[in-house]
């Protein structure tokens, strides 16, 4: 009876091992080649047993202080290169760019893809580059940089203002209806429309987007990744499924709702935009203006251009919170270049105090310390490691936020970074919170239009202060877990200034 019992488990431990045998196939291939080193890996565990699940990215900075700043780490069947340091990101993504574009097809993608990348954040090939250069071209047509979408995000943090007036300075988690804000923004260009606040179906999309933020970097997700077939028996992945087809069903419904009232001379927002491509596109073999690329490009874009945004702001004001003195200077920067007006873009470059606070808010969060996960696209040799087509390329941008070797003062809130001793604002070349080269974020423009005038609508209304009890050097800075670092506990008094 006890070998009845083992040879399920024998025959699923040999699979584990076939599987891992497989993905490490183009490695073996090339044993007299210099690969990267590493630590040694444990059968069908590889490094899995070293890793912290919760903040891989810990751990991938001090095992670069053993192995340099190109290693590889085995997780499961999937052989990982890790590059740390702005010199080695910089040459990988920049200088290399065309080697290092590519998008490794994880288990998890596939299955909410069916099989194929489509959208484009985590698509690659003809695909990537189809709907990358559409997308940049419509999210500008429709104003991004421009004064149009400046306009809607002067009304959005408006609205924003006045629903944290009404809290009369008392606590509040600001996630949601931050959340709300930068989604509006997005949306206003997406949809042509934005959502009240209180929208029982907008605020059901923000908790849907929220919840798979969590759940896309949780320790479970990253199993599924490596051992897919236990799918089944974690919760979280079949959360993130249905949220998945939740939030595609809202999108379809929302464009098919858009071809009734379609006017190629009067269109009024991306999905018209993308609708009236596919019109043009109808019968064309190969074409990639279908259904399925619209989903994932909406979803993609609606995400992104949520979550990071908000996400930064929230730190943003949990630092002013921590840092008064920091906070009192951007005040007195804002009366004496604004005074009483409303924040406009064109003020930016007469404040390099408030905009060096805002860049080291991006810095010091340091929200996507991973950033996203690149593939090599050929064969390539990088500080002298030969690296195999096809890999899966982790371009740890934590390492590049808190490089020794670029920033003066790496693991502290420092706003001189971007200050030179006359107080001008100085760029950095180390500065890549939207990662670099190719696949450098889309929505990098509209990102910084709306961190500045939103952070700085919100610091000319309000000072913000620790909730009761808790002394501005007790504010807690601990991250939360996701795909994206928010702060684990984020609640501020907003009181209004006279």
């Amino acid at each position: 009876m006890d070998w009845v019992n083992l040879v399920p488990v024998g025959l699923l431990l040999i699979l584990i091992f076939l599987l891992i045998l497989k993905g490490q196939h183009v490695w073996k291939s090339h044993t007299r080649e210099n690969l990267p080193p590493g630590p040694r890996p444990l059968p069908i565990l590889g490094n899995l047993h070293i890793m912290n699940l919760e903040r891989p990215h810990l751990t991938m900075l001090e095992l670069a202080k053993t192995y340099g700043p190109v290693f590889s780490i085995q997780m499961g069947r999937w052989k990982m290169v890790v590059l740390s340091g702005y010199d080695t990101v910089k040459e990988a993504l920049v200088n290399q760019a065309d080697a290092f574009a590519g998008r490794p097809k994880t288990p998890i993608i596939k299955e909410t893809g069916k099989g194929n990348a489509r959208g484009i954040i985590f698509s690659d090939g003809e695909n990537w580059k189809v709907m990358r250069r559409f997308t940049l071209t419509t999210l500008r047509d429709f104003g991004m940089g421009k004064k149009a979408i400046e306009d809607c995000i002067v009304q959005e943090y408006e609205h924003l203002g006045d629903i944290i007036e009404a809290q009369k300075g008392k606590p509040l988690d600001m996630t949601l209806m931050m959340n709300g804000a930068t989604a509006n923004v997005i949306v206003s260009i997406l949809l042509g429309k934005r959502f009240d606040y209180e929208d029982p179906t907008f605020k059901r999309l923000l908790a849907l987007v929220n919840q798979n933020i969590r759940i896309f970097g949780s320790p479970s997700i990253l199993v599924y990744n490596m051992f897919p077939f236990l799918g089944f028996l974690l919760k979280n992945y079949k959360t993130f499924l249905q949220n998945m087809k939740e939030m595609n069903a809202f999108i379809k419904a929302t464009f098919i709702e858009h071809l009734k009232t379609l006017d190629r001379n009067d269109q009024r927002s991306f999905i018209d935009t993308f609708l009236v491509r596919q019109q043009e596109e109808n019968g064309k073999a190969n074409g990639y203006f279908h259904n399925e690329n619209l989903i994932e490009v909406v979803r993609n874009l609606f995400a992104a251009g949520m979550e990071t945004t908000s996400t930064t702001l929230r730190w943003g004001l949990l630092l002013m919170a921590k840092y008064p003195e920091i906070q009192k200077k951007v005040q007195a920067e804002i009366e004496e270049v604004i005074g009483s007006k409303p924040p406009r873009i064109e003020h930016r470059t007469q404040m390099p105090f408030t905009d060096a606070v805002i860049h080291e808010v991006q810095r010091f969060a340091n929200i996507l310390p991973l950033n996203l996960p690149h593939e090599t696209t050929a064969d390539v040799t990088l500080k002298g490691y030969f690296i195999p087509k096809g890999t899966y390329v982790v371009p740890l941008l934590a390492s590049v936020l808190r490089d020794e070797s670029q920033w003066e003062k790496p693991d502290s809130f420092y706003p001189q970074h971007f200050l030179d001793s006359k107080g001008k604002f100085v760029k950095k070349e180390a500065f890549m919170p939207f990662s670099a080269g190719r696949r450098i974020c889309a929505g990098e423009t509209l990102a910084k239009m709306e961190l500045f005038l939103f952070f700085t609508r919100l610091m000319q209304k309000f000072t913000f202060h620790p909730p009761p009890g808790v002394s501005p050097s007790d504010v807690d800075l601990s991250p939360s877990i996701g795909i994206t670092v928010s702060p684990l506990t984020g609640a501020v008094c907003a009181v209004p200034r006279s």
